[in-house]
């Protein structure tokens, strides 16, 4: 029995529609070609003459409805000639999202490196099959490190052989000996080419200790061996953040081939930390160009965290632009992005899809379609603040018509109208503000992000480096000692990588002429003797380069970094019996390179959890860089609390995250906000001068220059500007958290 309900109109600047229900499925329809009428609602500009032809298609469609009309039958000549349903969903949310690249978003990195490896695993076997070479084109950096490490486990567990694989890597630093722990050739045998079965004539490396005058003739015989053999089946690409692939910078043409290239200023200071410093990065190299990146038969480009978010959204969503190198992979019709959930963030699909569609229609099964799919309070909280900013207006302003024009109406079918919307969204982001980051005594919990009792906590920091918790979170720290509560600190790791070889000169410069000064007061000769030896030692560690976490240079680095962590955190008021050095393992390669997470690491975090017994526990959540300090530090944390979670210390303790000097979490994601006053923002700032080995320059400043403070005070004051644009009280600056929930 056919059953159907009264067409109704949803009006969108963008795109608008008219739906009903048939047999219990939602139809959509735009025009009225599919009941053979003239009317096309969305090629008018004007609103009025769009509501009118909409109302015409109602009419129409009602009609229809009533004289038996059958829109499956419509819909399935329509479709077609389309060979795939999600071929036909893939172009059709493509076209939508206005994306002109093939993406694929996964949950995290881990994920879509599987992805990755098993298409090119999957290559590798096809060509097998049929006796050919398999020609890939391999890229370094951090992205693709995940997908080597799988492809390796399939070689070890799977049997994966590369006996007919032959591989062209996109680039090398020049000059570069290619025996240095810098190179690339260094990088694709430590990740990959050691670890598997390839044959060694068939890994083709760009030379980087090439004569200039031997690089042009070079350049063009690599070209001519990649289609001497064909040409290249896939290539797989990171991106940098000036959007460049391999090093083809701002600016590179589409027609380039591989040549030698100045690299750009942003790219040496991303590399930096890798080179102990910016000036050590090479200026140029040998790279494929765009053109024989295009010419690959297959293109997959891997992006992973926050730091990409914005040169994604430029490279799939705007023209194609030699601004924007990797916005030429458009011209290419086997292109594919995988992405996860942070470097996706900014598309349109994921920042703001209900502006292109109902998002209640979108296929949950697709993994790779859109993360919002219902109306719930969280993505109704995104979506009512990304309207407010829009449009310049307080939360408590926007009216029915906002939500209307915005594709937001639905929200309407839980709340009404946009006045109880903007109630509920306004409560829900008011109750996350609180100068009470411990709980306020007697207060009634249910407005407030923490609990009242008990009054007096315990409260565990955990600071990756001995300086993220000052830049952090320096404020709330201080209200937490001044409200009573006993206030632990752990720190992580050493930092003693980010000690300039200079300032070790310095202090001991500074310590001998201490010495000179005082030798009359007190009976010093055998310690002068002592001191000059160990001081000697440490000279000849800088003059050799000696990192190792051993090394004499090393622990003074090491004491340099903790006795600046005790200053900074006891001038906060933080008990000096209550600071930890946990000194975690997977940290001590003497290289910005870390280990793998061992069992060891995680003994040592639970440890410390299990001695204090925690009510609240404050970790770093910036995972800006996926193969990062941070996130190792995070993991070790989220790997001891699943040990612990049964334990009766745990359930009643809250986790917070807070973020560093690099980014801050999206204002949608706050869970709580603690106002700062002028005087705690100066006692901030001076609690972050004592990590003097870290002010002015800081050895790896990341891809802002500015000194953490500054960094740290304008993400604050930012934070507090969002809350008053969203129709709050004005504040001097907001430190802010999300709760992580693990039972």
């Amino acid at each position: 029995m056919r059953q159907y309900t009264v067409p109704k109109i949803y009006y969108n600047k963008n795109r608008s529609f008219c739906f009903f229900y048939f047999n219990g499925k939602r139809i959509r329809i735009y025009n009225g070609k599919s009941i053979g009428k003239n009317i096309y609602p969305n090629k008018l500009k004007n609103k009025t003459l769009v509501l009118d032809e909409l109302n015409k298609l109602k009419d129409s469609l009602l009609f229809q409805l009533q004289n038996n009309w059958d829109p499956n039958n419509s819909y399935n000549q329509i479709k077609k000639g389309i060979k795939e349903e999600n071929t036909s969903i893939s172009s059709y949310e493509k076209s939508i999202f206005q994306e002109r690249i093939n993406i694929e978003i996964y949950k995290n990195s881990d994920i879509g490196s599987k992805v990755a490896a098993k298409e090119i695993a999957d290559l590798i076997l096809n060509k097998q099959t049929i006796g050919k070479n398999c020609i890939l084109g391999l890229a370094t950096g951090s992205s693709p490190i995940s997908v080597y490490k799988e492809l390796i486990r399939m070689h070890i567990n799977e049997g994966l052989s590369f006996k007919n694989v032959i591989t062209f890597n996109l680039d090398e630093y020049t000059p570069m000996n290619p025996k240095s722990k810098h190179s690339y050739h260094f990088f694709m045998h430590e990740n990959l080419f050691n670890h598997i079965d390839i044959k060694k004539q068939n890994i083709y490396i760009p030379k980087g200790d090439l004569k200039n005058k031997k690089i042009q003739e070079y350049c063009m015989g690599f070209e001519k061996k990649i289609n001497d053999y064909g040409g290249l089946d896939l290539q797989l690409l990171g991106i940098g953040r000036t959007g460049h692939i391999g090093f083809n910078e701002p600016g590179a043409l589409k027609t380039s081939i591989t040549r030698l290239t100045n690299i750009d200023f942003l790219t040496k200071l991303d590399a930096s930390e890798e080179f102990q410093g910016i000036e050590n990065v090479p200026s140029k190299a040998i790279t494929m160009g765009v053109q024989t990146i295009l010419n690959a038969k297959k293109i997959i480009l891997l992006a992973w965290g926050e730091g990409k978010r914005s040169v994604i959204k430029k490279s799939v969503e705007e023209p194609p632009s030699e601004i924007m190198p990797a916005s030429y992979l458009q011209h290419h019709s086997n292109t594919k992005f995988i992405l996860d959930i942070d470097s996706s963030s900014n598309l349109n699909r994921v920042s703001c899809p209900w502006f292109y569609v109902d998002i209640t229609t979108l296929n949950p099964e697709r993994q790779t379609s859109n993360t919002i799919k219902s109306w719930n309070d969280f993505n109704i909280k995104k979506a009512v603040i990304w309207l407010s900013l829009k449009l310049k207006k307080p939360i408590l302003f926007l009216t029915d018509n906002d939500y209307q024009e915005n594709g937001m109406s639905k929200i309407f079918e839980k709340y009404n109208n946009a006045y109880n919307s903007n109630i509920k969204v306004f409560n829900m982001l008011q109750h996350t503000i609180t100068g009470w980051p411990g709980g306020k005594p007697n207060a009634d919990e249910t407005k407030r992000p923490e609990r009242s009792s008990p009054i007096k906590k315990r409260t565990l920091i955990f600071s990756p480096h001995p300086d993220d918790d000052v830049i952090s979170m320096g404020g709330t720290i201080e209200r937490l000692v001044n409200q009573g509560h006993e206030v632990y600190i752990a720190y992580q790791v050493s930092g003693n990588i980010a000690v300039f070889n200079e300032d070790i000169l310095q202090q001991i410069e500074i310590f001998k002429r201490t010495l000179k000064n005082i030798k009359k007061t007190f009976s010093l000769k055998s310690l002068i003797n002592d001191s000059d030896k160990i001081f000697s030692v440490i000279k000849k560690d800088i003059h050799h380069k000696n990192v190792s976490e051993n090394s004499v240079l090393s622990k003074f680095k090491t004491s340099i970094r903790q006795a600046e962590a005790i200053q900074a955190a006891t001038f906060l008021g933080v008990n000096k019996n209550n600071i930890s050095f946990l000194e975690m393992p997977f940290y001590k390669t003497g290289k910005p390179k870390k280990s793998e997470l061992s069992n060891k690491d995680i003994s040592i975090v639970s440890k410390i959890i299990e001695k204090i017994k925690p009510h609240q526990i404050f970790a770093a959540g910036d995972l800006a860089d996926p193969h990062g300090t941070h996130r190792l530090c995070l993991n070790a944390i989220f790997q001891s609390i699943n040990n612990l979670k049964k334990e009766y210390f745990m359930k009643n303790c809250y986790v917070w995250l807070y973020r560093g000097a690099w980014k801050e979490w999206k204002i949608y994601d706050i869970d709580m906000s603690v106002p700062l006053s002028d005087d705690q923002i100066i006692k901030k700032r001076k609690s972050i001068f004592k990590h003097q080995t870290q002010k002015d320059s800081p050895v790896f400043p990341g891809s802002d220059m500015r000194e953490f403070w500054q960094r740290a005070e304008e993400r604050n004051a930012h934070t507090a500007g969002l809350y008053k644009r969203l129709g709050f009280a004005q504040y001097q600056a907001m430190e802010a958290f999300k709760r992580y929930k693990f039972n």
